[in-house]
């Protein structure tokens, strides 16, 4: 059936791909049974029987996280980030990501942890710290951002992200890490890293209090089938299940905390569209249980719906994008909600509709490749996705010439586009990032014993959702117990004392 019959969908049908089988979604027809949608799948091709609603593969149970997986260490060198003096908000407005309403209050910092959260700080309490007057303004945790790509950079082209040389690429890498930090990203992802070491040393180097930058998860390159690549210069080729197995252990050794396989197409190619899959079952199934087995999570480039369900069939822990997906698939979604993340990265094919003109690839050409029609999809899916409670996360893709590094409007475009509140959203980037982090109770909120990574912004965000996308909204920024930014603030020990 043409899809432009339906009001809810103004895209060119002309612009799907010849092979396109994607159908208009019950959520997009408001009929009770979609229109034309396959039958939810009952086998997959590696191990046979499969009940979506209740999902195992070797025995794991697909609707839990894989007892296998370890915690990754987050800490940060104390000793070289941590302030020496306690660090006192008093009347500030205290949104911490509980899920209460915000409240007017006080919270001590001591350490690199929060130690006191709610009432009037005592004078005991505010002996020795360092004070800053709140005023009324916002004290939240720090963000995340769930498709971070450090090693992006700010390149023209797909293939410009392969083109830096080593040295310049850390250097840029490290840049990177600090706008994240700068614009209240203090927990990120890895998406994948243009180079195997990339991530890894611009981690460490924070963890070590080397360098500022945000907690972070590192990534090795994408991996892919050699006719699946989308970025040939970046990409690790895997062709069977054995070059996978090795290419998730040689990544494993260098110290990843997840792996990424590329298992559906992109538009701007113009080779391999989205909705095409290009990874077999036999590869996903063999590197998700060699991630795991090495205690490492996979995460997955899946637009196309039969991606995703691969996603889904054979574990995988992390999914980016997820566009095309189908009545069924969606239902299977549902039934591991409480395992899965998604991480859409709207933000890459709205901006190459709206701002990639400017670098050589006009509108025109955007809505010709699909873009628009994909967009508009996507937003319905992800509007059903958070309807469902399944966990819908930010994270743009940033680090193209369009979408450059500090230019993060994720929040914006989950109010605006997919209807969470602002409320809604910064749960999304702050209460759910802990629980991506794998720490739920040390990251995202604002309780004690949590680390404190935290924003003092120049408004109410739950009134103006855009506040969080411009840094200078920011007026102090916390990382690991020191500040970051807004230093001059802060009242000395002394004062503070005779206060």
């Amino acid at each position: 059936m043409d899809p432009t019959t339906f009001n809810a969908l103004k895209f060119d049908p002309g612009t799907a791909p010849p092979n396109s089988r994607w159908v208009p979604p019950k959520w997009i027809t408001k009929s009770a049974n979609g229109i034309g949608d396959i039958q939810s799948p009952t086998r997959n091709e590696i191990s046979g029987a499969w009940d979506p609603k209740g999902p195992s593969i070797n025995g794991i149970d697909l609707t839990k996280p894989d007892p296998r997986l370890r915690t990754p260490d987050v800490k940060i060198n104390e000793e070289n980030t941590t302030a020496t003096s306690p660090i006192a908000f008093i009347n500030v407005t205290i949104l911490d990501s509980t899920g209460a309403a915000p409240y007017l209050g006080d919270v001590l910092v001591e350490g690199h942890q929060i130690a006191k959260v709610g009432g009037k700080l005592s004078t005991d309490d505010l002996a020795g710290a360092r004070v800053v007057e709140g005023k009324g303004r916002t004290l939240m945790s720090g963000m995340i951002d769930a498709h971070t790509h450090f090693s992006w950079t700010n390149a023209p082209s797909l293939d410009g992200l392969a083109d830096m040389p080593v040295e310049e690429h850390t250097l840029f890498s490290a840049k990177s890490a600090a706008t994240f930090l700068d614009c209240g990203y203090t927990m990120c992802v890895g998406a994948a890293s243009a180079k195997d070491r990339l991530d890894i040393v611009i981690r460490n180097a924070i963890n070590a209090g080397d360098i500022p930058g945000p907690r972070s998860l590192a990534n090795g390159r994408e991996m892919a089938p050699t006719a699946g690549a989308l970025i040939a210069g970046i990409t690790r080729f895997v062709e069977t299940p054995e070059d996978i197995k090795r290419a998730v252990d040689e990544l494993a050794d260098l110290g990843i905390d997840q792996c990424k396989f590329s298992m559906s197409g992109e538009e701007i190619t113009e080779v391999l569209r989205s909705e095409d899959t290009t990874f077999p079952d036999e590869l996903v199934a063999a590197g998700v249980e060699a991630a795991h087995a090495r205690g490492i999570r996979v995460c997955s480039h899946a637009r196309s719906d039969e991606s995703i369900l691969q996603c889904l069939q054979y574990g995988v822990d992390i999914i980016y994008h997820g566009s095309f997906i189908s009545d069924s698939t969606m239902d299977a979604l549902e039934a591991q909600k409480d395992r899965v993340f998604v991480a859409p990265a709207i933000n890459f094919p709205l901006s190459t509709l709206t701002d990639a003109a400017d670098f050589g690839y006009p509108v025109s050409k955007a809505e010709a490749v699909g873009y628009a029609r994909e967009a508009e999809i996507a937003i319905a899916a992800l509007k059903e996705m958070h309807r469902r409670g399944i966990k819908v996360l930010p994270g743009g893709d940033y680090g193209f010439a369009w979408t450059p590094h500090g230019t993060y409007h994720d929040l914006e475009h989950f109010v605006n586009l997919l209807g969470m509140t602002p409320m809604e959203a910064i749960l999304s980037a702050t209460a759910l990032g802990g629980e991506l982090m794998l720490h739920p109770h040390e990251l995202g909120k604002v309780v004690p014993g949590a680390y404190a990574d935290l924003l003092l912004v120049n408004g109410d965000p739950l009134q103006d959702i855009t506040l969080l996308s411009h840094k200078e909204n920011l007026d102090i920024i916390v990382m690991n117990g020191r500040v970051h930014k807004g230093e001059h603030e802060f009242a000395a020990p002394s004062r503070a004392a005779a206060a």
